[in-house]
């Protein structure tokens, strides 16, 4: 039996979701749980991978298993054994065919940066701080640029071994929060390192260190050294993976995006 799994995961305490012969990972969490239930090693497939420190409000995978458990008691023997940082919100059976990273339609991230005169330790690893004036004017009008379809070579990570770079953005929100600012991108895909990259460089148009209308130039150049900062990991979270165009196309319709 095919099972999907619904996540989420502080990822503050974790080297990614990956799994790696060294550091903690999410997806070595729950395969060394997986592996002593099965008496076996059982591998899971992700719906996409977050890097160190990067969160995971909703995240997919799923698994293959043998074992007799209804699947009504899935989430409870899962949750029962897993550390605190992680937790099993569904499972459910899916047809073996299926695999959530080729069948979902697309990803919501969400940045979040806080603002003010000195750090706040209770924001570590879950906002980054960012203390500089900021014009949300300029920080709308250079977002505004990336949606639609494009080549993000000038805001992807050099390290990224995938050749297409194509990629399209259905919406990219900012939202004025308490202390600070969240960003939200919605796209069919994102490339290693993108959101990161695209978060640093708009906040620096807000500051004024770029202009907003040379956004599209940059767009066009297809050259990582033109902006070369990434934001820090902390601040970013995996918000939502679309599983249908269904789901997807409800949420844009909620968020007043056109699609």
């Amino acid at each position: 039996m095919r099972y999907l799994v619904k996540i989420s995961y502080n990822g503050s305490q974790f080297n990614g979701f990956q799994y790696q012969l060294e550091g903690r990972t999410v997806q070595g969490e729950v395969e060394k749980i997986l592996g002593r239930m099965h008496k076996k090693p059982v591998r899971i497939h992700a719906a996409g991978r977050t890097d160190s420190g990067v969160h995971a409000r909703e995240q997919f995978f799923h698994f293959d298993s043998d074992l007799k458990i209804p699947e009504t008691k899935w989430q409870h023997a899962l949750n029962s054994a897993m550390p605190d940082d992680i937790a099993i919100h569904e499972v459910q059976g899916i047809n073996s065919a299926y695999h959530v990273r080729y069948h979902s339609h697309g990803k919501i991230y969400r940045y979040r940066i806080y603002q003010g005169a000195v750090r706040d330790p209770f924001e570590k690893g879950l906002k980054t701080y960012y203390p500089y004036a900021v014009s949300e004017s300029k920080m709308r009008q250079a977002m505004s640029h990336f949606v639609g379809t494009h080549d993000f070579t000038s805001f992807s990570s050099a390290k990224s071994p995938i050749e297409n770079k194509v990629r399209h953005i259905y919406g990219f929100e900012l939202i004025k929060t308490d202390n600070g600012y969240d960003f939200l991108i919605i796209g069919s895909g994102f490339l290693y390192n993108m959101v990161r990259i695209l978060v640093a460089y708009v906040l620096e148009v807000g500051q004024g260190r770029w202009e907003a209308e040379k956004t599209p130039a940059i767009i066009a150049a297809k050259d990582r050294t033109l902006v070369p900062k990434t934001a820090p990991a902390e601040g970013l979270y995996l918000e939502r993976v679309f599983l249908d165009e269904k789901t997807r196309n409800e949420a844009l319709e909620n968020l007043k995006i056109p699609r």
